[in-house]
C-alpha cells in the first residue's frame, strides 16, 4: 500500500524527491500519511478532490480485502 500510493503521487508531482508515505497504527486500522511539496498539494489532491478521491477508492478496496481500514492523510512538507 505504501509503495502503491508513493508511486503514484512521484507520477503526478513536480518534486518527487520530495515525497514519503509513513503508514502508522491507530485503533481504527491503517493511517497512511502522504508527504509532498506544498506546490505540490493541489496537483495530489486534484480539481474538486478527484485524484485524492480515486487514491482512496483503491486503498478502500485493498483494506476491504486485508480486513482492516485505511486512511489517506495528504500533508505539506515544511
Amino acid at each position: 500500500m505504501v509503495e502503491f500510493v508513493e508511486y503514484i503521487a512521484k507520477a503526478i508531482v513536480q518534486y518527487p524527491d520530495e515525497v514519503r508515505v509513513e503508514e502508522k497504527e491507530i485503533p481504527k486500522g491503517k493511517q497512511l500519511l502522504l508527504y509532498v511539496n506544498q506546490e505540490d498539494m493541489g496537483r495530489v489532491i486534484g480539481r474538486g478532490g478527484k485524484i485524492a478521491n480515486a487514491m482512496r477508492t483503491v486503498l478502500k478496496a485493498v483494506s476491504m480485502k486485508e480486513n482492516c481500514d485505511i486512511y489517506l492523510e495528504i500533508v505539506a512538507n515544511e
